[in-house]
């Protein structure tokens, strides 16, 4: 690698903010501390609702498309955006057929991402690029807590009857709780999109409110499925309401429905993200999920980011990729600019 290649490197991977400890007060950027962090919350307003109703779909498409024609990364700023989206991912299994083995491959694969090889031919050895979380479903909740111990790698459960969220309440809130004992660090819940369809913003606020509480110091990370909610209306006033109602993060979709994570959809969502920090003062963080699976899906995601909400919401604590498939690509990537070849994918196994 060449001085100017590392010095890339250095800058975009090794200035990432560690995550804040949820079980200690921690310094993170600009002085704040992880208690200051989070978000409180606020009344729910429906005025506010009202006025910002009207999304103009067709602005937001035009929108969504110039970042995928206009912006183009190469090179050594294109292989330090992808070591970026490494330590913004939530490497994610979330199989029917999951086991305590594979969760500890994944965790396995989590502590050490990219092969020694490659650490050394990008010359980051400093750099220490690790995803942000490892998500799994609640029975494996200690098993990756037990393997990631010592790590800084945050432990994240999806509950609340992932992926539709139609269990009883008493059930959902209970899930997060068993969740949080077993050692999560962040709870990713699910709404009952019904709420949102209808219109139901004072239950749904008051279902995301217990779901807070019931999360303690551990982040909340709340998933619309966005693909269910048929429009960028709905999309945008179920953002805010999360938000209102003391989301730490909002998420696009589950990965299983039929339309996941899409441009013109985080478009939407982070210009809500935008009002609530214009209004409020505070940042929620925002994390695409379902079908990101290329390197090059990977930056458009982050270009978005960068040019909607700023370079401070690229962070671990404001941005996370809920991802399983992406991490292998982007080694691939990597690997090419290095050595000039791709490598078969099966090198680079995940778990």
């Amino acid at each position: 690698m060449t001085g100017k290649s590392t010095e890339t490197f250095s800058r975009v991977g090794a200035s990432v903010h560690p995550l804040p400890a949820v079980s200690r007060p921690q310094r993170a950027a600009g002085g704040e501390t992880a208690a200051k962090m989070r978000n409180p919350g606020m009344p729910l307003d429906s005025a506010w609702l009202e006025a910002l109703r009207h999304v103009n779909r067709s602005a937001v498409e035009r929108r969504a498309e110039t970042l995928t024609k206009r912006r183009s990364v190469k090179k050594e700023d294109q292989a330090a955006w992808l070591l970026r989206a490494i330590s913004v991912m939530d490497l994610t299994t979330l199989s029917s057929d999951d086991t305590r083995e594979r969760v500890r491959r994944l965790c396995a694969k989590a502590r050490n991402p990219l092969s020694p090889n490659l650490v050394e031919g990008l010359g980051i050895e400093e750099a220490d690029i690790r995803p942000a979380a490892v998500c799994v479903y609640h029975p494996f909740v200690a098993t990756a807590a037990a393997a990631l111990d010592g790590s800084n790698i945050h432990v994240a459960a999806v509950s609340t009857a992932f992926p539709h969220g139609l269990s009883p309440l008493e059930t959902r809130i209970e899930e997060i709780r068993a969740s949080v004992a077993d050692g999560a660090d962040e709870i990713d819940v699910v709404i009952p999109r019904g709420l949102v369809l209808g219109a139901h913003w004072n239950e749904l606020y008051d279902e995301i409110a217990r779901f807070r509480e019931a999360c303690g110091d551990a982040h909340l990370k709340v998933i619309l499925g966005t693909g269910d909610l048929s429009t960028l209306r709905n999309v945008t006033l179920a953002a805010l309401v999360a938000m209102m109602a003391g989301a730490d993060f909002v998420k696009t979709s589950t990965g299983k429905e039929s339309v996941n994570a899409t441009l013109p959809v985080g478009l939407a969502m982070v210009r809500a993200i935008r009002a609530y920090h214009e209004r409020t003062g505070i940042r929620v963080g925002f994390k695409p999920a379902g079908g990101i699976s290329t390197a090059k899906t990977a930056l458009e995601w982050l270009i978005l980011i960068r040019e909607e909400l700023g370079r401070r919401w690229l962070e671990p604590d404001l941005f996370r990729f809920g991802a399983s498939s992406l991490l292998t690509d982007i080694e691939r990537q990597l690997e090419h600019h290095v050595t000039g070849r791709y490598s078969a994918a099966h090198r680079h196994a995940t778990a």
